[in-house]
């Protein structure tokens, strides 16, 4: 039996999701057509819509249904860039995105003419805000992590939606991996901008991180946003993404993120808790590895460790070899050897960032799994230090 602990990369499939998408299947209809069987299906992706809205504080007008995360990030950068005020060409952009931001980004600049703002991140990962904020007057657009994808460190959603607000800046948030897990609150923390196109104007939402099938996700765009889309023809959901809609991905996705968002703090409670006995069990059994990101304001599951002079892949080998699976980062970079450019964000050099394991539990995840993954990781750590000792060290 093996103990998976690389929720962050993708968490089964919930039940409820599974059983909405097979009943979904059996309604026959283009939810665009006219005739009796379009409206069935238009029906059932207008409910989704309104779930999903329910769960994300937003309009269900503002739901934009997409094919995943790296689609509703792209769709939100790009879009924003092209849709840009007259004579702007800055994107905030602070360091320790996920890839789809970054390279979103840096291909707007090597295309398109953007300059890029850096923001630097603090020791912990997070996004300072006064920083942050000292970077918007002006700017095209900016984007930011709700939550770390590697570190799960936690940011100030609220403060840098208002922070937008107050610059006149569109601002985009990702929250991959932050919906279902923490409160998401799109209407809240838009609040009411001076100008109706700036502030918070979107939000990205994977549907393989809450328990939906992959393939799906959702883009909330705010109802004044300014965004051109990438695809075009069809003029479905505002135009921003047109094409015929996928109901059962829809309504699957709605299924997901309205169980999680139902169970939300219980398991949040749950997963700190195994948490903290994990952390405690690492430091007990291997007393030289570092847990890096916030201690404090952090996703209740995840789990970032350093361990001096091993090496992460070799790591994440024995641990496999022995049944558990973690990561080495995001799964997007998982198998690229290649140092993690969070931790190199943190401040630590690129030995560092290729001596780390990110250990995420999920709602699976059980005392027993924790217990497994603590008895094999003092004899895997003492082999990868020998090995990289071997080779020449862990870089």
């Amino acid at each position: 039996m093996r103990v998976y602990l690389d929720h962050a990369a993708t968490t089964p499939l919930r039940a409820e999701a599974r059983a909405a998408w097979l009943a979904a299947t059996e309604t026959v209809g283009n939810a665009s057509s006219v005739h009796g069987a379009g409206q069935g299906a238009r029906r059932l992706l207008e409910q989704a819509r309104e779930d999903v809205a329910a769960a994300l504080g937003c309009d269900p007008i503002e739901v934009v249904f997409t094919s995943g995360g790296t689609e509703s990030i792209n769709l939100a950068i790009r879009g924003l860039w092209e849709a840009r005020a007259d004579g702007r060409d800055a994107i905030v952009l602070p360091d320790g995105e996920h890839h789809a931001t970054t390279e979103t980004a840096e291909w707007l600049s090597s295309g398109r003419g953007a300059q890029l703002r850096r923001v630097a991140l603090d020791a912990a990962g997070s996004v300072p805000a006064e920083t942050f904020a000292s970077a918007l007057p002006g700017a095209a657009l900016a984007t930011a992590l709700i939550a770390n994808n590697e570190v799960g460190t936690v940011n100030d959603a609220a403060g840098m939606a208002a922070a937008a607000a107050a610059a006149g800046a569109p601002l985009h948030l990702d929250a991959v991996g932050a919906a279902g897990i923490l409160p998401v609150a799109f209407a809240a923390w838009r609040g009411a901008p001076a100008e109706p196109a700036t502030g918070l104007v979107a939000l990205s939402v994977s549907g393989h991180k809450v328990g939906a099938p992959v393939g799906t996700g959702v883009l909330v765009v705010s109802r004044h946003a300014r965004l051109t889309p990438l695809l075009h023809g069809g003029g479905q959901q505002r135009g921003i993404r047109p094409g015929t809609q996928d109901v059962a991905g829809a309504v699957a996705f709605a299924a997901a993120l309205r169980a999680a968002v139902a169970e939300r703090e219980g398991e949040a409670a749950r997963l700190q808790s195994l948490r903290e006995r994990l952390v405690a069990g690492v430091g007990q059994g291997v007393p030289a590895a570092e847990l890096l990101g916030d201690p404090v304001r952090r996703l209740p599951g995840n789990v970032h460790l350093l361990f001096p002079d091993a090496a992460g892949e070799t790591l994440l080998f024995l641990l496999d070899m022995a049944g558990i699976d973690v990561s080495t980062g995001a799964a997007c970079q998982a198998g690229v050897t290649e140092p993690s450019h969070v931790v190199r964000a943190l401040g630590r050099d690129e030995r560092a960032a290729r001596s780390v394991l990110r250990i995420t539990l999920g709602r699976t995840t059980t005392a027993a799994d924790v217990d497994a993954l603590l008895a094999a990781l003092p004899g895997a750590y003492e082999r990868a230090v020998a090995s990289g000792a071997r080779s020449g060290g862990a870089s």
